[in-house]
Parts: structure tokens; C-alpha cells; sequence
């Protein structure tokens, strides 16, 4: 039997002979057999002789068998850090880029890695690379379930950023493939693997809070127009290179329409998922993670109005309002004796300043711009776990005891090695203790966004109206939902269910 670290010193013998070249060109028909396979295949190593791969390559030598063969779907804005990141400073091999528009800051990536191949269409570039082993996904939210679906069928890891899906059905739906097809995942709200997390767990864990039974969440954004009519279409703005059929992918097709592309698509329900699509996934998390949430139990919300005329607020329901406030609540779980009562504001719309925490101090993050109170009967805990200010988290008990989180040191690796971790886990595999300790595979990012994406549920409800039967349009949706979480139905309201999944355009079904 040979030992699982001398499996890299064969490969580099082995990639010197003529079969292991012979296994590589699969498409002649004279080997099946992946690359994957051979390097996971200890019964095949035993025929070599051992010898240190230093001796081969030289010192620092990595022979190719060892890297992780990456591609990136959606090249440019933060998925240029996710494919660079995941390159781990280009210690793996990134052999394609998937981007609509490679005249945009996708640049940035084909500078990275300009021996990639590049494609505009991911369905195509997974087809015809058929080396790949693992994908980073970072487009608009809406090509987010179809993209990593796509690519699960076909065996691939998935890296998706945050929120994982568009809709509560695509988060099930990938939290289920994942498991099945034996997928390690990971989600991209890498504030999970930030250390200082650990201390709001070590405080929630102590008891010190004594009994906690409300959250406060909330956040500046939108921070992008938000909460007007959707923009007329114009095909004279659009971009010579951009792909806009590509673009758009399960949305319903449209002429080229401005101001969507390449960023403010986040306010409109077709594409985005609006300020809890942002920040929820970073801001949710903690007291998720740290209080052992399951689904929530029920969900209700208000939205602000906006007036251009006496008496009428405008109704533009395929976009986001300009802020909104809702209200979630959790039975109680092993880490949280009592059930929990959760608010998010949004919109610049923050909770009252604590008596318990000095008037001069922020709550939450820089600014009290964006934040979160896990509140006790002993004490509260205020935290930001993404926020650079120093001193965060901090604890604050009713007898004046204060501690605060230690100041963050500095990193060593881009986001806390989020990517890195996710990369060593796909080449240790699926069930490895290297997948097991991810902080944000799908086995828990998928029932957190579906938290977080039960906000957007009940805002789209609420703005659902008819006609009455005095011919007057009237909102009949305005009450609190109650979810089944396990069978993803709001169980009193059944038009509220279109927004658990959504219609797709032929040939983007998820």
C-alpha cells in the first residue's frame, strides 16, 4: 500500500512516461481515465519506484498532476479577486475564462492568466474543457443556480459568491446536487472564515448573555439606484462586445436595456436580490452560525413608499423598494434554548443605540452603518464581522463588564483564505476533514440563504395588490407569512409561493 503522500512523487514519474500521456488524450478513445482518477488511484503507484518529486523538479518544483485545473464563469468586478484568489497567487492552474464582456474589467483577468482560453458562454466552455475541476462563479445573482447547476451535473467544485442563488427552490436544489454528485462547495461570503467569528461563538457558547431571544441586522444599501421604474431600452447604448442574449440567461428576453450592466442589475427582481442579496449572506450569518438557526418559522415585512404625486406611491414591483424592514422568527435550537426574534432594516433605517452601549461608541460596524446586536437578558454582543475598525467584536453585560474582540492581525492571504481552503478541499475531495471544516459549504450556505432570501419573499409579497370589488386596486398580501421551511410553502397565503422559485427562459432550466 503506498502512503498517501508519496502519491505526489509518482505522479511526477508517471507524467514522464508514455502512459500517463496516453491516459490524457481522452478524446482518442485510448483511455477514460482522468487525471483525477489516476492521481487518486493508490493500487496504480505501486508499480513505480518512489522517488521525491525535489529530486525531479528542483526546489519549490509543483509537478502539474498537483494543480487543480480552475476556470472562472463571470471573469470581471469581484470575480477577478475569486479566480486570482483561487489561483492561490497562481500556485493552480486557471486554464479558462467564461465573461459576457471581455472589453470590461475582465481585462484584469486575461492580464492574470492570459494563456486561458476564453469563452462568453460557460455551458459551452464546460463542454468542450473537459479538464476542468472546479469553477469559480461570480456573475449577477440570476445566472448564479443555473451556472453551478450546470457545472455540478458535469462533476465539477463549485466556488459561488454570495448569495448562493436568486430564489429559495435554487438554494435547495444546489444544497441537494452537491451532496449527491459528491460536489465540494463553497459559498463566498468569506467573513466565515474570519477568525474574530470564533469569539462571538466562544461568547454565545459561555452562556454569559444569558437567555438571547432577539437580533437586530441591518445595513446602509442599497448603496446603487434603487427604487424607481426599470430604464427604458436603448440598443444604441449597448456595448460592441457585451453578449446581452448571454447576459440576460434565464431572465425573460429584452431588448439591451442601460444601467443594468455591469453592476446596477442588484435592484431588480429579474436579475438582483437587492440589498439582502448584498450584505444578508455576511450579516445574517453570524447569528445563524453562532445561535444553530434552523429555517425560519415566519416572515413579515413593510417597505418604505416613494411619493411623485399626493396620496399615490409609486409602484414599481419588478424592482426593489428603497429600504424595507422585516421581521423573521426561529424556533428554538440547541444553542439558542428560546426562540429567536430577528429584524433587518435596510436602506440606512438602523435600530435605537443601546442604553447599555455608550452613547459615543458605534454599534456595529464604522459609522453604525451596517451591523449586528445579538441580544441577551445579561448583556448584548455588537459585531461587523467583515468590518476592518478594530476592537470588533464587542461583548457589553448589564453589571458594566466590557471585553473586546482582540485587533484583527494582519492576514496573510486574501479573505481570511476562504478560496484557498475551498481549493485544498477539492483536491483532498469530497467528506475530506479538509471539505468537512469549510465554513461555508453548501450543506450550511444553502439553508442560510434560503434565510436570507425568505426577506425578499416577503417583500415581493407584500407588494402584490388586485382589483377589489370596487374596482379599486388594493394590497392583500400585507400579513405575516407562515413558512413551512422543510417543504419550502408559506402555508397561508399561496400566491406568496410564486416567489420561492422563479420562470425560466428555455434553455437555462435549473
Amino acid at each position: 500500500m503506498v502512503n498517501k503522500k508519496n502519491i505526489s512523487y509518482i505522479v511526477v514519474l508517471a507524467e514522464k512516461t508514455k502512459d500517463y500521456k496516453n491516459m490524457k488524450k481522452r478524446k482518442t478513445g485510448r483511455s477514460t481515465t482522468s487525471r483525477r482518477s489516476f492521481i487518486k488511484n493508490g493500487a496504480i503507484a505501486s508499480s513505480f519506484f518512489i522517488v521525491p518529486r525535489h529530486v525531479l523538479g528542483g526546489g519549490g518544483f509543483l509537478a502539474p498532476s498537483d494543480q487543480l485545473n480552475l476556470a472562472a464563469i463571470g471573469a470581471g468586478g469581484k470575480g477577478t479577486s475569486d479566480i486570482l484568489n483561487a489561483s492561490v497567487d497562481k500556485r493552480e492552474r486557471v486554464v479558462a475564462l467564461c465573461d459576457v464582456d471581455f472589453s470590461g474589467s475582465a481585462t484584469r483577468s486575461v492580464k492574470n492568466f492570459p494563456k486561458a482560453k476564453q469563452y462568453p458562454d460557460y455551458r459551452v466552455m464546460l463542454d468542450k474543457e473537459k479538464d476542468i475541476d472546479a469553477v469559480t462563479i461570480s456573475t449577477p445573482d440570476h445566472v448564479h443556480g443555473p451556472a453551478a447547476a450546470f457545472a455540478m451535473e458535469r462533476g465539477k467544485h463549485v466556488y459561488v459568491q454570495k448569495p448562493l442563488t436568486h430564489n429559495i427552490r435554487e438554494a435547495r436544489m444546489l444544497t441537494e446536487m452537491a451532496r449527491k454528485n459528491k460536489i465540494v462547495s463553497q459559498m463566498g461570503n468569506q467573513g466565515a472564515s474570519n477568525p474574530l467569528l470564533n469569539k462571538v461563538r466562544k461568547w454565545v457558547d459561555s452562556g454569559v448573555l444569558g437567555k438571547i431571544s432577539k437580533v437586530q441586522v441591518w445595513t446602509n444599501r442599497p448603496v446603487w439606484p434603487q427604487g424607481f421604474a426599470m430604464p427604458k431600452p436603448d440598443e444604441r447604448l449597448k456595448p460592441k462586445d457585451l453578449h446581452w442574449d448571454l447576459w440576460l440567461g434565464p431572465a425573460e428576453k429584452r431588448p439591451f436595456t442601460p444601467n443594468l450592466h455591469p453592476f446596477n442589475w442588484r435592484g431588480w427582481w429579474d436579475f438582483g436580490t437587492g440589498a439582502l442579496g448584498d450584505v444578508g449572506c455576511h450579516l445574517i450569518d453570524i447569528p445563524f452560525r453562532t445561535l444553530g438557526l434552523k429555517y425560519p418559522t415566519d416572515a413579515e415585512c413593510s417597505v418604505a413608499s416613494v411619493y411623485s404625486r399626493m396620496w399615490t406611491p409609486d409602484y414599481h414591483p419588478e424592482g426593489c423598494p428603497p429600504a424595507s424592514f422585516i421581521t423573521l422568527h426561529f424556533a428554538a435550537t440547541d444553542k439558542s434554548k428560546s426562540p429567536i426574534e430577528m429584524t433587518w432594516s435596510d436602506g440606512g433605517i438602523r435600530p435605537s443605540h443601546p442604553e447599555i452601549i455608550p452613547a459615543n461608541s458605534d454599534i456595529g460596524g464604522s459609522g453604525s452603518n451596517n451591523g449586528v446586536l445579538i441580544m441577551g437578558d445579561k448583556g448584548l454582543i455588537s459585531t461587523n464581522i467583515n468590518d476592518s475598525s478594530p476592537l470588533m467584536p464587542k461583548l457589553y453585560l448589564n453589571d458594566g463588564t466590557t471585553e473586546f474582540g482582540p485587533e484583527a492581525e494582519p492576514q496573510d492571504e486574501p479573505e481570511y483564505g476562504h478560496h484557498r481552503k475551498w481549493v485544498d478541499a477539492c483536491k483532498a475531495g469530497f467528506d475530506s476533514k479538509e471539505h468537512r471544516a469549510l465554513t461555508s459549504s453548501f450543506d450550511y450556505a444553502g439553508p442560510m440563504t434560503e434565510t436570507v432570501l425568505m426577506g425578499n419573499l416577503a417583500i415581493r409579497s407584500y407588494m402584490l395588490r388586485r382589483e377589489n370589488s370596487q374596482g379599486k386596486m388594493e394590497f392583500y398580501a400585507r400579513k405575516k407569512l407562515l413558512w413551512d421551511g422543510e417543504n419550502m410553502k408559506i402555508t397561508n397565503l399561496e400566491a406568496a409561493n410564486q416567489f420561492v422559485g422563479r420562470a425560466y427562459r428555455k434553455g437555462w432550466e435549473v
